[in-house]
């Protein structure tokens, strides 16, 4: 099956940051995380996605065609949902959407008026006036209302209070049940990803560490507890990170089934989250690989 978005060494400098050799791919009918700290690169990488700003080298490919080439008809098939707001503050929902529909070749008034039904929306409220969730909820209403077959989505959690998270999780979960829609969700809020994430990609200082399935990624990761006597030549080779404290060390490890029959008992090994493995792959002892 053809990538929905295919990212091949994309490269782009600033004079304080290098973006440097950018690859992953994300299938058809699924949600990746897209994951790492503030400043690692997550922004950029999108606003090169959405060419808004000029790649310095590497390839993006977009529904198996090539971005520049073919920007027009790719963003008319793309949906964007931003931590920032960028509608017309003075305009009411009902206004904004008049301005943005014409856009879209694919624009369906009956998808549109379905959505701001189920997510309560009033459209004669002013964008000025909204709070930051029912914003997240028109620009999520906005970009599934043209049938857009991958959703960009940079930090829409940040900032929304965790019911209103939770709420906003779970109708992007119940959108791309029909696996017709696939999603490159950049988050700095892991936990935001573990009941909705089917694949984790993680940016570290503008250069990926590690992409693949979170269900792989979590199985073959543990978070290891045990005596100092145990940091040696034998173990090293699995620490991706670790932590000396005063009963002895804990860290994380890497391919668990193998490590598991050498510890024989002299250690604890439990399953991490994803935010676990995001900090030790960063601040770490050890390099992070898959």
């Amino acid at each position: 099956m053809e990538p929905i978005l295919e990212l091949q060494g994309v490269t782009k400098k600033f004079p304080k940051f290098l973006l440097k050799d950018v690859s992953f791919t994300l299938k058809p009918g699924y949600i990746m995380g897209f994951i790492g700290a503030n400043g690692a690169g997550k922004s950029t990488t999108i606003k090169l996605i959405m060419n808004l700003l000029r790649r310095d080298g590497g390839e993006i490919r977009v529904f198996g065609l090539d971005l520049l080439r073919h920007e027009h008809e790719i963003k008319n098939r793309i949906g964007f949902v931003y931590d920032e707001n960028h509608f017309y503050e003075e305009l009411t929902i009902k206004e904004m959407k008049t301005i943005i529909a014409p856009f879209y070749q694919d624009w369906d008034d009956s998808v549109y008026k379905r959505l701001i039904k189920d997510f309560e929306l009033p459209e004669n409220q002013k964008i000025k006036d909204l709070s930051k969730g029912m914003k997240m909820k028109f620009s999520l209403a906005i970009a599934l209302s043209h049938h857009a077959e991958l959703l960009l989505m940079d930090e829409p959690t940040s900032g929304l209070d965790p019911l209103i998270r939770s709420d906003f999780l779970g109708i992007l979960s119940e959108v791309i049940q029909d696996e017709k829609c696939s999603v490159l969700f950049s988050t700095h809020i892991t936990s935001d990803l573990d009941r909705i994430a089917d694949y984790i990609t993680l940016i570290h200082e503008g250069k990926i560490l590690f992409s693949m399935g979170k269900d792989d990624l979590l199985e073959s990761h543990a978070l290891i507890k045990g005596e100092k006597s145990l940091l040696g030549p034998e173990l090293s080779k699995y620490l991706v990170g670790y932590r000396e404290n005063q009963f002895g060390f804990e860290g994380l490890v890497k391919n668990k089934e193998e490590l598991q029959p050498l510890l024989t008992g002299r250690a604890i090994l439990e399953r991490p989250s994803l935010e676990d493995i995001m900090l030790y792959c960063t601040r770490g002892n050890a390099a992070c690989s898959d």
